[in-house]
């Protein structure tokens, strides 16, 4: 995308420090939110809606942000929700947690309360929440601690509440920490990267693998990412979140590819059998990135699922 104009008029009252631009894409305008918080600057991508708030979570392979997480759904979602699309903590135009913050607290934990004060900052009070990946481990964690604010839920494919079978690091797991390693990130390594998070990786080409590649060369992000990967592996894995799943109120509606190799589909037993108000659907053909892959399906059960909430 190219250079953000600075917003000449605001819509509503922009709290201090917060900062605005605008863009229109060809399908949707785009609010960029630079929103000060005390651990640091998250960036928040908003597609004006005038249905309810709907916060999307983006996942953790290198280059992720939210907008490019879910950039293809964008246009059909917005038609029937606000949605804020924010850059979690290392990751896009985000600030980067540092050492020190990671050994003494997790990803997650930092993610959630940096999500909190953003929203609290754009004034959003009460939300549907989705996420995929360390989003949805974020989701969770949210949806257990902040359980007034979250009215719906959607998990695609989430970490921490998944409690897996076989070995970890999985196949997409070890594909993800050895991209900025072992000479650094290639266009052969993003590619071998996709091949991994998809079922049929002829969906995404060249142009697909060199932007996530080019995505993904921010020297702050790859420093962050050095030191994510490393406490990842200081606390043996994600948080635990699926011990206290029971602690979820919001109604709950899993996504997962059944050929998923990053977050294994028989690890969502789990989840099914500890969230009280649950329930789930299964894309056969389809790995890690439902959202891309499946996007008109994907679009169709979240619209469905959550406008039946309202």
């Amino acid at each position: 995308m190219s250079a953000l104009p600075v917003a000449d008029a605001l819509p509503y009252p922009t709290p201090i420090g917060h900062r605005v631009t605008t863009a229109t894409t060809t399908e949707v305008e785009l609010r960029r939110h630079r929103v000060p918080t005390t651990l640091g600057e998250i960036a928040v991508a908003e597609v004006p809606g005038d249905g309810p708030t709907l916060v999307m979570l983006h996942g953790g392979g290198p280059g992720a942000s939210g907008v490019s997480n879910y950039h293809q759904n964008l246009a059909a979602l917005s038609q029937h929700f606000r949605i804020l699309l924010p850059d979690q903590p290392g990751f896009g135009e985000s600030y980067r947690p540092t050492e020190a913050d990671l050994d003494e607290r997790s990803i997650t934990a930092i993610t959630v309360d940096a999500l909190a004060q953003a929203l609290d900052a754009l004034g959003v009070g009460t939300f549907h929440l989705l996420g995929n990946s360390l989003g949805g481990a974020a989701a969770i964690a949210f949806a257990q601690t902040h359980r007034d604010r979250v009215s719906g839920l959607v998990l695609m494919a989430p970490g921490g509440g998944w409690l897996p079978f076989g070995p970890t690091p999985t196949e997409g797991q070890k594909e993800m920490f050895k991209y900025f390693n072992g000479g650094g990130p290639s266009e052969k390594k993003m590619a071998s990267f996709i091949r991994t998070m998809v079922f049929d990786h002829k969906q995404f080409g060249a142009d697909v693998v060199r932007a996530r590649y080019e995505a993904s060369l921010d020297e702050s992000h790859i420093a962050f990412y050095h030191l994510y990967n490393a406490a990842f592996a200081k606390r043996h894995g994600m948080d635990p979140l699926w011990k206290d799943l029971h602690r979820i109120t919001a109604p709950t509606l899993l996504l997962w590819g059944r050929d998923d190799r990053t977050i294994t589909l028989e690890g969502a037993q789990i989840m099914l059998k500890q969230i009280p108000d649950v329930q789930m659907h299964v894309f056969g053909r389809c790995g890690h990135w439902v959202q891309l892959e499946r996007s008109a399906e994907f679009e169709r059960h979240v619209t469905d699922f959550l406008g039946n909430l309202a």
